[in-house]
This record gives C-alpha cells, structure tokens and sequence, in this order.
C-alpha cells in the first residue's frame, strides 16, 4: 500500500503542480491519526514520507521501563530484548521501532486508505475549482458528451463543463460528439463541494472574446471595443473605436470582403452584427446606432438619458427592426430610452404608383379583393385613405388597417 499512496500522490504532483509539501502534510496527518487509534493520543511517533521513492516509513518512540503502566508511552525492557536490543538500550532510554503496516490490523489500513481517498478527492476538486475560477472570461473549447433537456454537458480536458439553456444560442442545435466553443462565465460548488463550471455562448463576453481572436488590432489593444448589445441568435451591436487614426475601426472589424465579421457570424449561429464607430457626442452615436435609417431630428435629454428621434413613416421600420430588436440593441448600447415620432410622407413624395393586383403577395389576395371592391385601384390611393378611412371597410380593422399602411409604404421604400 506504501509504494501506492505515494504513487498517486506523486501523479498529482506531476499533473496538478501540486506543492510536494502538501502533500506529505497530509499524509503525515492521516497515517498520524492511525498511530494515534493504536496506541493512543499520547503516543510519540515520526512518520517519514519519500516521494522520490515512494516509501511511508512509521516510526513509533516509547521510553524503556521495568513495567509497563502506560503502553501508549511505555514499553518493557523484556519486550525490547525479545524484539532484539543490538544498541543494548537500558530502563529510562528511549526505544523507537519501526512500524509495519500489517500490524495495524486491516480494519485500520482500510480506514487510512479511505481517508486519503477522500482527500484526494478533496483536492482535485479544489484543484477544478481554483484553475477554472482563473478562467473566467476565457474561451474553452470541449466535445459534447450529453445533451440534456435543461442543459448540455461538455468535455473539457477530462473535466465536465455545463450549458445551461439560458446560456445557449437561441434555435442552436447541439449534438453529441460535436465540438462547441464557449466562454466560461462561472465556477462554483453544488451542494457536495463538487466544482460547477457554467459556460455560455449567449453572454456578451463571448462575442468580445470572439472579435479578440478574428480580430488581431482589437487583441493588441489598437481597436477598443466601447459596448456591446446583443440578442443571441437575433442581432448585436458593437462599437469600436481606433486609437491610430490610420486605421479605421470598423473597416479592420469587417475585414477583407468581410472575412472576419463572418466567421464571427457563423461560429455565432448566422447571428447577424453591426459593427459601429463609437461616439462621445450621443446624437452622433445614437444616429450611427439607428443607421441606415434616415433621421429628420434628434432630441437629447442627457440628465434623464432620454431621446426623442423624428423620422418619415417609411424610416420606421428600419428604425424599429423585425420585432423592435433594432431599437432594443440601439437603447442599450446608447444607454439612452428612445422615443420615436413618425412624420407622415406626403403622397406627392412617391414617384411611381402601384396597382393593387401587383400587390396580392404583399398584402394577401383576399385583402387586395377587399380592396378593389371598396374602389381602391393603386397604393397611394390606399395611403391617402390612411388607417381611419380603412378600417371602416367591413374585414379590416385598426390593426389590419395599420399593417396595410406600414406594408405599402415599406413597399415605396424598397423601390427607391
């Protein structure tokens, strides 16, 4: 058993940077503990450990008296000299004999070994727990071994890493065997002390860490990103600014025919990005966050961290975004709560007018026969009716009328 404590030991020294020293401590203090259950609290004794040559020695001290009163301390001069007495040691001398681990009876050995297989245990957890905790922030790479409903399970350096489903990529397909990317976000203990690594793939910092690895000014510290907005899976914002002058931030993000923004892309789910030229001026920032819409005004209530932004009906949607997700990711990296006022187009501003049979995919065929049977013949007369006279038709309420409105006039904005 001696050769094989000391081996395993000796493997965590190798593969864990373990300090030696530790290590000996405790197994001084568990073999201590067994002495101790044999021949009492009072028992004087040295062990010995040889990592080198994995060798426990256990050496036990007792003074040499006529009769024993307390073995613990004491032993006779008769059983000295029957274990032989080569030095001739006398009664008042002190006796020390080695100790085998065979006379400690199997129960104890036992004993000794889950002791100090639960240390061990005790460390490597110890171990996980402090070199991920060290790790935060940084992209690991792991082959997933188990998906479950609430979670994936990642192999990592034989380690186990948890996705949550709040940390994944929303509608992102995990399979078993294949390699994932993410960035450790969390380390802590569950209720038996066992180290719990939370990864994610939707939190922000694994976007940044991404740009720090397609993007070599950004990780030498020439491009800074300034913020972060996102909606995994959806859409993100990211602001950069250039610290050379000679360099344009979001040219170097984007790379080469875009060579570097896509990789990004398809490593993050076809997530699509923005990136963005930071501004200190927020009027400037927040008209660069809302781009490529066209805006008439900006408003800035900077104590109340308010915005009020005018623009034509037909830069709403642009401004707004499929289910609002560009103005969300806008307020967010601006900081800013932003209101939006539509200013009408005039009718006279569209160029060319439109049938309404050209519009049946559009707007659907039977809302188009709804139409014409109300004596609508083109799109600008159906925006000149606007959302009052529309809902007045019989099938078409406000919400209906309202959706026409926004489809027709996203129809002229494609055209020009």
């Amino acid at each position: 058993m001696n050769s094989e404590i000391v081996e395993s030991f000796s493997q965590m020294v190798r593969e864990k940077s373990i300090d030696k020293d530790v290590l000996v401590d405790i197994i001084q203090k568990i073999f201590g503990l067994m002495v101790k259950k044999k021949y009492g609290e009072k028992a004087k004794f040295e062990i010995v450990v040889n990592m080198d040559k994995g060798d426990i020695e256990i050496f036990l001290e007792r003074t040499i008296v006529e009769n024993v009163e307390d073995p613990a301390t004491e032993i006779s001069i008769d059983e000295v000299n029957e274990k032989g007495n080569p030095d001739e040691l006398e009664v008042g001398e002190d006796y020390v004999e080695k100790l085998e681990l065979k006379d400690f009876g199997r129960r104890l050995v036992n004993l000794a070994r889950q002791n100090l297989n639960q240390k061990i245990r005790e460390i490597e957890k110890e171990l996980i727990y402090r070199e991920y905790n060290e790790m935060i922030g940084e992209i690991v790479v792991g082959d997933i071994y188990q998906v479950r409903r609430n979670d994936v399970l990642i192999n990592h350096n034989k380690n186990e890493l948890l996705l949550p489903r709040d940390e994944q990529i929303p509608r992102e397909k995990y399979r078993k065997g294949d390699t994932i990317r993410a960035v450790i976000k969390e380390v802590k203990q569950n209720q038996n002390g066992d180290p719990l690594i939370i990864i994610s793939r939707a939190d922000n910092l694994f976007l940044r860490r991404l740009f720090e690895i397609e993007i070599p000014e950004i990780y030498d510290g020439v491009i800074e990103i300034k913020g972060i907005a996102r909606e995994p899976g959806e859409r993100a914002k990211v602001a950069v600014e250039s610290n050379d002058s000679r360099i344009d931030a979001v040219g170097a993000c984007v790379g080469m025919k875009g060579v570097r923004i896509h990789a990004i892309v398809r490593e993050l789910n076809n997530e699509n990005i923005d990136v963005i030229n930071y501004s200190d001026d927020p009027v400037i920032f927040i008209q660069r966050c809302l781009a490529p819409a066209k805006l008439k005004q900006i408003e800035i209530d900077e104590e109340e961290k308010k915005c009020i932004v005018t623009a034509d009906s037909d830069q709403i949607s642009l401004i707004v975004g499929r289910n609002g997700v560009n103005i969300r990711l806008a307020m967010k990296l601006t900081g800013y709560n932003i209101e939006v006022i539509r200013l009408e187009k005039q009718l006279e501003e569209y160029e060319e007018d439109v049938e309404l049979p050209e519009l049946r995919e559009e707007l659907g065929s039977d809302i188009v026969d709804i139409l014409i049977e109300n004596n609508f013949e083109t799109a600008v007369e159906v925006l000149r009716a606007g959302v009052d006279k529309l809902k007045e038709i019989q099938g078409i309420d406000e919400a209906k009328a309202k959706e026409i409105i926004e489809i027709l006039e996203n129809q002229f904005e494609e055209e020009e």
